[in-house]
């Protein structure tokens, strides 16, 4: 992701701010548009965003005739690798989240993506063998901690969080790895076309033994669509868009804003997820999970004091933190 703002003019700074709330606005609002897709199942709308995001990005990659781009990264083996790893943790973050969602677990998904900085962090130690700083040990440490209390108020471990967050961390590694040369529109077109055969083999699949919803007015078992056919059809076409879309603003943003804001503007999603799990979808917060919550949210106040602390000292340092968003 570029780091410093591109753009020239006044305008620039505004511009990326606007586009970088809204895509990770986006993500915080998507447990509202998943459950409109049910009776699909998290597989087969994970199945559908892989393939209409494809179609989207080739499509977006067209019309800007940037198809060279595609090309390169498609020829490159190295990095067409890189991508197909990356692609492989995109997935598994997706279909997590989706079921997640599906099974009134939003809550869950939301401290996945609060506590992915303090993975990002701990990946940093186990990968790249960097040093911490005094302050991020304690943050991981009251975070762990956090997870922990989370865990035992379950009475078991909380593997949806644990999933996200370790999935989209070593997702956000990989695509680090490849280098910023790598644009986010081919990027995620080359990773949902590495997906596309798997999710087109699913797709068909279910059409050969009925249990599909896509382009059907019943299931197998006699449900009928909630929306009819047309509308049912034309949401898990948008599946491809709600991936796709707020992945463009980011891009948009992150050519214009500070690594340091982007940091700050990531908490937007999992906040609003958090605040739809408990007072729109009425998940249960009992007092161990509120306990836990708010170790984990003194984590990051822990993390972001000492990461704008760095940046006074050494401007060139960002936040830690994935290059992309959630979801």
């Amino acid at each position: 992701m570029p780091n410093p703002a591109a753009g020239t003019g006044e305008t620039a700074p505004r511009t990326g701010l606007i586009s970088g709330a809204a895509a990770y606005g986006l993500w915080g609002l998507l447990p509202l548009y998943f459950p409109l897709l049910v009776p699909a199942s998290a597989w087969e709308i994970a199945a559908h965003r892989v393939i209409w995001s494809l179609v989207f990005c080739v499509g977006l990659l067209a019309l800007t005739g940037a198809l060279g781009r595609l090309r390169v990264l498609l020829t490159d083996r190295r990095v067409l690798g890189r991508l197909t790893v990356a692609a492989a943790l995109l997935a598994t973050n997706w279909v997590t989240f989706l079921f997640a969602v599906l099974t009134d677990r939003v809550v869950d998904a939301a401290l996945g993506y609060f506590i992915n900085p303090i993975v990002t962090v701990f990946l940093a130690v186990l990968v790249l063998r960097e040093r911490l700083r005094p302050a991020q040990w304690v943050a991981v440490a009251i975070a762990g901690a956090g997870v922990m209390i989370v865990g035992f108020g379950y009475g078991t471990v909380p593997w949806i969080a644990l999933l996200l967050a370790g999935s989209f961390g070593v997702y956000g590694l990989a695509k680090n790895r490849i280098g910023r040369t790598v644009q986010a529109i081919p990027g995620l077109a080359v990773e949902a076309a590495v997906l596309t055969p798997v999710a087109l083999g699913f797709i068909g699949y279910l059409a050969i033994t009925g249990g599909g919803t896509f382009l059907v007015s019943a299931t197998a078992d006699g449900e009928p669509i909630r929306f009819g056919m047309a509308a049912h059809t034309l949401l898990l076409i948008g599946s491809g868009l709600a991936a796709a879309i707020p992945l463009l603003l980011f891009a948009t943003a992150a050519r214009r804003l500070r690594l340091a804001t982007i940091g700050m503007l990531q908490f937007i999603a999992p906040i609003l997820q958090f605040l739809l799990g408990v007072l729109v979808l009425g998940e249960q917060m009992p007092p161990t999970r509120w306990i836990g919550f708010v170790l984990v949210w003194v984590a990051l106040v822990v993390l972001s004091v000492d990461g704008y602390r760095a940046r006074r000292r050494n401007p060139k340092r960002g936040l830690p933190g994935s290059a992309a968003g959630p979801a």
